[in-house]
C-alpha cells in the first residue's frame, strides 16, 4: 500500500490523463471504514458520512479493523483513531503500509501532544484531524484526500497502460520483418531491433555505439553517406535506396556475381529526427539523429540476377547467347566505327555433330557440346567474345584485329583444339569445324550484314568439304540468295501443288517382272522444269519443310498404286521414304494408317523405307511407332544399308522385313570373282536374319549377274528404268516385265 503520494508521478499522470481521457478511476461512491473503540464517534460518524453517500463500515478495535481487511474489497479510506485499547492506531498503520494495500487513512487524534500525529504521517498516513473537528472540516479534508487518491490511481492505470504500449510497440518493432536502426548525430547506432541481429548476424551491444561504416560494404559507403545517415525529411529522405550490407552470416549469393558470401542487399529507407518534430528546414530544429528502416532484397536481387543471367546466356555452356552476343557486337561495331579500327566474326558450325544426335541420343550430344565449349573458350584472346547461338552454332567476336591473318590464327587455333578426340562416356568422338569469317568494315558494316556474311562463309566451307574456314567474298552471295529464293519457291510449290512422285521400279531378277516400285520426289518448276530431289530435298530438311514434302509425296504415290492394285497388278509393292522429322511427329502413326485407308492402297503391299540414322534416332520412340504400324501389315525396310552408325545387333530389336543394299557398294562390284564385296556379307547376314533384300544403284549386266549369283533376288535401278512419271510407268506395267536397259 502507498501511503503518501507520489507528486513526480502525479504530475506525470495528470498529463497523460488530459491526453489520454481515461475518465474517473474510483467507483460512484467512496467506501470508509472507521476504526473507533467509543461507539458513540463511530455511530455518529457513520451517520454523517452515510448521509452525503459514503458507503460506511464500523470497526471497534484495531484488531477488528485489520480483520476486516484480510478480506476484499479493500476500503477507500480509513478514519482511524489514535488511541486505542489492545492494538493503537499507530500499529494498524504500519501493518497496513507492510501489507501496501490501496486504502488512505485519516488519522482521528484527541492528544493535545502533535507527537501522535508526526508519527502517523511519517509511517504512512495521508491526513489527519483533531478532535473536535466540524464536519465541514471532516468532509473537506476526506474530499481532499479522496483527490489524491483518485489522481494516484488514473497515475497507475495511465503507467500501466504506458508500459503495456511501450510492450506492444517493442514487439512490433522486433517482429518487423525490416531491419529498424536509430543512428546519433555522428552515425553511430543508438538503438537496433531484433530483425537486425538476424541479418548481420551481429549481437545488440556489439551494434550499439558502432559506426554504420562498419557494415556497409566498402563500394557503398558514398551512397551510404547520404542514405543510411540521413539528414533530410518528408519527401526530401531517401527511399528505397539499394546498399550492400557486410553480414558475419553466410549467404547463397548470386550465380554469376552480385550477392556473395558474408554479403546482404538491402533497400534503405530513412528520415533526420528533430528535438522539435519538424524538419530539417527549420532553423530552430536541433538534429538528434537518424530513423530508418534496412529491407532485405537478397532473394529478389538473386532472382532478378537469374533471369537476367538466363536471358542473355546459354544454360547448357554458360555462354553468351545470341542476344547478348548481338549488344556486344553492336558495341564493339560503334567503337570501330569511331577509332575507325577493324573487327572480325567467325560464325562456326560443327561437322558431324547430328550423327552423335541421331545415334547417341541428345544426352551424349549435350555433353559433348559443353566439351567443345569448353575447348572453344580456351582458344579466346583477352577481350573476345565467344558465344553459342543454339544447336552446335557458335560465333566469335574478335575486337581489334588489325588484319585478316589475326582471326585466320584464331581460326587455324580452334581447328588444332578440335582435332583432338573427345570423350564421352565410353565413347571417342572426332568433331571437325566449318568456319566462316567476316571482316569489319570489308564484308559489312551492321551487326546483320557481319553475321550473315560469316554464315554465309561458313555454308560455303561445309559445300567444299568442311573442316576448315573461309573468309567472306562478295560472290558468295549470290549463292547465298539463291537459297533464300529456292525456299520461297518450295514454300510456294507446296501451296501451288508443284510436286508429284515419280517411281523406279523394282524387278524380280528371276523372271524381269515388275513387282514394286519406289516413290521419288520430283518438282516441275513453272520456270526451272524438272528439279532432282538433291537440288532441293536437303534445303526442305533444313527449314523443317520435309514434312509438308513427305505427305505430299506419299499421298499421290498411294492413289497411284491403289489405282493399278485395283486394275491388272493387285500385289504390287509400295515403297514410301520417311524422314527423321516426319517420324517424330505425334501423330505419325495414325495419319499414315488414315493416308492408307483413304487413299484405298492396300496396306500390306506398303513398305516404309527408313535409314539407319533415323532409326537408331530417340529409338524407345520410334521402334513402338513402328511395331504399330507393321501390327496394321505395313513393312518396314532399312534404306541405304551399311552407311550408318548402328549396332547391327540392334537389327534384331526393330521390326524389320527389307535391307536395301546401298548403290555405293553396288558400284564397288568390279568383277564376277570380286568375292571380296561388301554385299556378300550383307546378304549373308540378311538371310540370318530372315531378311529380304533389295539392291540399289544396279547399273550394268556385270553387277547384276553378281547379284543373282550371290542370291539377291530383287533389285532396281538404271540398267531396269530411272525414276519416270506416272504416265510411262504404265506402260511398263502393260507389259507385266520390263526389259534390261529399257529406260
Amino acid at each position: 500500500m502507498r501511503m503518501t503520494p507520489d507528486t513526480g508521478l502525479i504530475s506525470r499522470a495528470a498529463s497523460l490523463i488530459n491526453v489520454t481521457d481515461a475518465g474517473p478511476a474510483t467507483p460512484p461512491h467512496t467506501s470508509v471504514l472507521i476504526v473507533d473503540d467509543q461507539p458513540r464517534m463511530r455511530e455518529s460518524l457513520g451517520a454523517l458520512l452515510g448521509s452525503r453517500g459514503y458507503g460506511v463500515e464500523l470497526a471497534d478495535s484495531g484488531c477488528a479493523a485489520l480483520a476486516r481487511l484480510e478480506h476484499a474489497p479493500v476500503p477507500d479510506l480509513i478514519l482511524l483513531d489514535m488511541v486505542m485499547p489492545g492494538t493503537s492506531g499507530l500499529e494498524v498503520i504500519a501493518a497496513l503500509t507492510a501489507r501496501e494495500l490501496d486504502t488512505r487513512i485519516v488519522v482521528l487524534s484527541g492528544e493535545p501532544s502533535f507527537e501522535h500525529v508526526k508519527r502517523a504521517l511519517t509511517q504512512g498516513a495521508a491526513d489527519f484531524l483533531r478532535k473536535p473537528f466540524e464536519a465541514e472540516e471532516l468532509f473537506s479534508t476526506l474530499a481532499r484526500v479522496e483527490r489524491a487518491l483518485d489522481l494516484e490511481r488514473r497515475a497507475r492505470v495511465a503507467e500501466k497502460r504506458l508500459t503495456e504500449s511501450e510492450r506492444l510497440h517493442r514487439f512490433m518493432i522486433d517482429h518487423a520483418p525490416d531491419m529498424v536502426y536509430l543512428l546519433d548525430p555522428e552515425g553511430c547506432f543508438t538503438f537496433v531491433n531484433d530483425r537486425a541481429v538476424a541479418l548481420l548476424g551481429w549481437s545488440r551491444e556489439a551494434l550499439l555505439g558502432r559506426h554504420y561504416a562498419s557494415i556497409v560494404d566498402e563500394q557503398d559507403l558514398e551512397s551510404a553517406r547520404y542514405v543510411f545517415n540521413e539528414r533530410r525529411t518528408g519527401d526530401r529522405a531517401s527511399r528505397n535506396v539499394e546498399l550492400r550490407l557486410r553480414s558475419r552470416l553466410p549467404t547463397h549469393g548470386v550465380v554469376q556475381g552480385g550477392v556473395v558470401q558474408g554479403e546482404v542487399v538491402v533497400e534503405v529507407t530513412a528520415t533526420g529526427i528533430y528535438a522539435d518534430g519538424g524538419a530539417d528546414t527549420q532553423c530552430d530544429g536541433v538534429f538528434l539523429g537518424t530513423y530508418g528502416l534496412a529491407r532485405d532484397v537478397s532473394e529478389r536481387k538473386r532472382a532478378q540476377e537469374m533471369v537476367q543471367y538466363q536471358a542473355y546466356h546459354d544454360l547448357l555452356t554458360h555462354l553468351p547467347n545470341r542476344a547478348l552476343f548481338h549488344d556486344r557486337l553492336e558495341l564493339a561495331v560503334t567503337q570501330a566505327r569511331r577509332n575507325k579500327g577493324r573487327l572480325a566474326v567467325m560464325f562456326l558450325d560443327l561437322d558431324r555433330f547430328k550423327v552423335v544426335n541421331d545415334t547417341l541420343g541428345h544426352t551424349v550430344g549435350d555433353r559433348l557440346l559443353k566439351l567443345v565449349a569448353e575447348r572453344l573458350r580456351n582458344c579466346l584472346r583477352a577481350g573476345d567474345t565467344l558465344a553459342r547461338l543454339g544447336g552446335d552454332e557458335f560465333c566469335f567476336l574478335l575486337p581489334d584485329v588489325s588484319c585478316r591473318e589475326d582471326a585466320a590464327g584464331v581460326a587455324q587455333k580452334v581447328l588444332d583444339r578440335l582435332s583432338t578426340p573427345f570423350k564421352v562416356e565410353d565413347h571417342e568422338f572426332f568433331v571437325g569445324a566449318s568456319i566462316g569469317i567476316s571482316v569489319y568494315p570489308d564484308s559489312g558494316e551492321s551487326v546483320e550484314a557481319l553475321i550473315q556474311s560469316a554464315d554465309i562463309a561458313m555454308y560455303h566451307i561445309k559445300g567444299r568439304g568442311k573442316n576448315g574456314y573461309e573468309f567472306f567474298m562478295p560472290e558468295m552471295n549470290a549463292k547465298f540468295c539463291s537459297l533464300l529464293a529456292l525456299e520461297r519457291e518450295l514454300r510456294n510449290a507446296l501451296a501451288n501443288d508443284e510436286l508429284e512422285p515419280f517411281f523406279q521400279p523394282q524387278v524380280d531378277l528371276d523372271t524381269g517382272v515388275i513387282i514394286g516400285v519406289e516413290a521419288l520426289a520430283r518438282w516441275h518448276h513453272p520456270q526451272r522444269g524438272l528439279v532432282e530431289p538433291i537440288d532441293f530435298i536437303p534445303l526442305a530438311e533444313e527449314t523443317g519443310l520435309i514434312v509438308q514434302v513427305d505427305r505430299c509425296i506419299q499421298r499421290k504415290a498411294c492413289e497411284a498404286v491403289a489405282v493399278w492394285q485395283r486394275g491388272s497388278h493387285p500385289a504390287l509393292t509400295l515403297s514410301l521414304n520417311v524422314s527423321a522429322a516426319q517420324m517424330e511427329q505425334a501423330d505419325f502413326v495414325d495419319s499414315m494408317l488414315a493416308m492408307f485407308e483413304e487413299t484405298g492402297v492396300v496396306i500390306d503391299c506398303v513398305m516404309l523405307e527408313i535409314t539407319e540414322s533415323v532409326i537408331m534416332r530417340e529409338m524407345e520412340l520410334i521402334v513402338p511407332k513402328l511395331r504399330r504400324l507393321g501390327a496394321r501389315g505395313v513393312r518396314i525396310g532399312i534404306d541405304d544399308f551399311g552407311t550408318g552408325y548402328s549396332s547391327l545387333s540392334y537389327l534384331q530389336r526393330f521390326p524389320l522385313d527389307i535391307l536395301k543394299i546401298d548403290r555405293s557398294f553396288v558400284q564397288d562390284i568390279r568383277g564376277d570373282g570380286d568375292d571380296s564385296s561388301i554385299v556378300n556379307a550383307i546378304i549373308y547376314m540378311a538371310r540370318g536374319l530372315g531378311l529380304g533384300i533389295v539392291a540399289e544403284g544396279v547399273e550394268n549386266d556385270l553387277q547384276l549377274r553378281y547379284l543373282q549369283r550371290q542370291g539377291c533376288h530383287q533389285a532396281q535401278g538404271d540398267i531396269f528404268s530411272r525414276p519416270v512419271d506416272r504416265d510411262a510407268l504404265e506402260r511398263y506395267l502393260a507389259d507385266s516385265f520390263i526389259r534390261v536397259g529399257s529406260a
